[in-house]
């Protein structure tokens, strides 16, 4: 197994994402911020994905006072019908089978790809692609769904296990230092807010490596998912990901599918809920408003991750397909595949090996579907043909993912 350790507060890019490429600050000259320059390429926000790539000690970025440690600034507030978006079509009449949670998606053919003018070179060319029918789960995987499959088979998670550095190495730029041992501990990356404006090019300034923190204990030690059990697993790398669908009898999404499920049924459309602008009307997601990283208004109720289904579907019935956590996809990334596809293309699952020029050194698989941190001025994840990437070993604060099943 492959482990990467994200070294750290300057080496933190969070799934939060800039549409413009920001460059790190420059590093102090101490041996940790070092090594962070040697993987600054990867911490471009709109290039990547945090990954476990270097090693700093534990340095906890203080947390706004108003934040509280459950994720919410205040609790829930359910959207009443007149405020609640209603579903753009109604759930296709699915065959009957045993798919407890999950929709039936008819499949067939869609245009894949960018959408407006916020889409990235890797999006483009927009290119037809037809998928077969599929289920995929309703929502994203919960606690309690991951907590049955721990419990079941004992598996332990990315983030509850210390890195092995002649695993790591393979990952790294050749001749990167080895970190002292003391570095290389269970842990995992925290988005830990500060309580003024900062420079956005120091993505430091809202995350930190956090030695003890896990699925189990989300916002490190001291922090558990008690009330959370509707809420999205976190803290979940591509590896644990493939575990549980593997006992679940399911599988990872495509890169194909998931896009054509979160498109639910529209055609051409920038969101899940067709082109209206994210600001504008009720909710459509759990998303950031405000001043990114230090103001989150919430004025959708939420600071951290939302229970499942806090929002309204998409036409397919499938809830949080854009905002609440980022999605794991089985498909490895490579920024050129689709200028490599054939037009017309049915069931592409992905190149056959990873390749991201920012990092050619390291393993990629595709994540779809924005988080909480995302936003206008910062980060449009939510878009449904935004593609981003992180490697197979790399788990955080707002990365889940649902399953799908062909049978």
């Amino acid at each position: 197994m492959k482990k990467k350790i994200f070294l750290g507060l300057s080496l933190v890019t969070a799934l939060s994402c800039h549409e413009t490429a920001h460059q790190p600050a420059a590093p102090p000259p101490d041996t940790a911020r070092q090594l962070a320059a040697i993987k600054k390429g990867a911490i471009c926000c709109e290039k990547n994905i945090p990954s476990r790539f270097a090693i700093t000690p534990a340095i906890s970025v203080p947390i706004n006072p108003a934040i509280t440690l459950p994720g919410l600034i205040r609790p829930p507030i359910p959207a009443s019908p007149s405020t609640r978006p209603a579903p753009l079509t109604p759930a296709p009449a699915s065959p009957p089978s045993a798919h407890p949670g999950m929709v039936w998606i008819p499949g067939g053919p869609f245009r894949m790809g960018a959408d407006n003018g916020q889409a990235q070179p890797d999006e483009y060319p927009k290119h037809s692609v037809t998928v077969s029918g599929f289920w995929i789960d309703r929502t994203e995987v919960t606690n309690t769904q991951f907590a049955a499959f721990v419990k079941a088979t004992g598996y332990i998670t990315t983030a509850e296990k210390a890195p092995d550095w002649n695993e790591l190495k393979h990952q790294l730029p050749p001749g990167t230092p080895r970190p002292d041992d003391s570095l290389l501990v269970e842990a995992s990356l925290v988005f830990s807010p500060p309580d003024h404006p900062v420079d956005l090019d120091d993505y430091a300034q809202w995350w930190a490596w956090k030695k003890g923190a896990n699925w189990r204990h989300p916002h490190g030690p001291g922090s558990n998912i008690r009330g959370k059990e509707n809420y999205p697993v976190v803290h979940v790398s591509w590896l644990d990901a493939a575990a549980y669908c593997k006992w679940a009898h399911k599988r990872l999404p495509s890169e194909a599918e998931w896009e054509f499920a979160a498109r639910g049924g529209l055609t051409n459309k920038v969101y899940p809920w067709g082109n209206e602008p994210v600001t504008d009307g009720a909710p459509k997601g759990n998303f950031w408003e405000g001043h990114f990283p230090d103001k989150n208004t919430a004025s959708d109720h939420y600071y951290y991750t939302a229970p499942v289904g806090s929002f309204a579907p998409n036409g397919y019935g499938l809830v949080d397909m854009a905002g609440n956590v980022w999605e794991w996809c089985a498909d490895y990334y490579k920024d050129s595949y689709y200028k490599e596809l054939p037009s017309g293309i049915k069931d592409p699952h992905g190149p056959s090996a990873s390749y991201d020029p920012d990092e050619p050194f390291a393993k990629k698989r595709v994540i779809r579907g924005g988080s909480f941190l995302c936003n206008e001025s910062y980060c449009t994840g939510y878009r449904v043909s935004r593609r981003m990437k992180s490697t197979e070993d790399s788990g955080m604060e707002h990365l889940g993912f649902r399953c799908v099943s062909s049978n």
